[in-house]
């Protein structure tokens, strides 16, 4: 059985022992999460009811993203701004979906 939560403003497709990397949740390492927005779920070519299921899924870490370096640059105006930026996330494990 697959479905398709939506967290952090994006959407993720997710069945039981998937690990997916979100943006970052409140908790630590080791703690339960629910995720109640489920879209749309089912199993093969059959639709279940999404609107009564949810999304039970375990914080394996709290961990940053690759660094983004933010470069900007007019022509001679002897301007020029670089910044970088490290996103956080977290990474979740599927437990189950019910």
């Amino acid at each position: 059985m697959f479905a398709v939560v939506r967290t952090g403003g994006k959407q993720y497709r997710v069945a039981a022992g998937d690990k997916i990397v979100v943006e970052k949740l409140a908790g630590e390492a080791g703690d339960k999460v629910t995720l109640d927005d489920v879209l749309f779920a089912g199993e093969g070519s059959d639709v279940k009811d999404a609107s009564k299921l949810t999304v039970a899924a375990e914080i394996i870490a709290q961990a940053k993203g690759e660094k983004v370096i933010v470069f900007k640059k007019r022509r001679r105006h002897n301007y020029r701004r670089r910044n970088g930026h490290r996103q956080n996330h977290t990474i979740l494990k599927i437990v189950s979906i019910a």
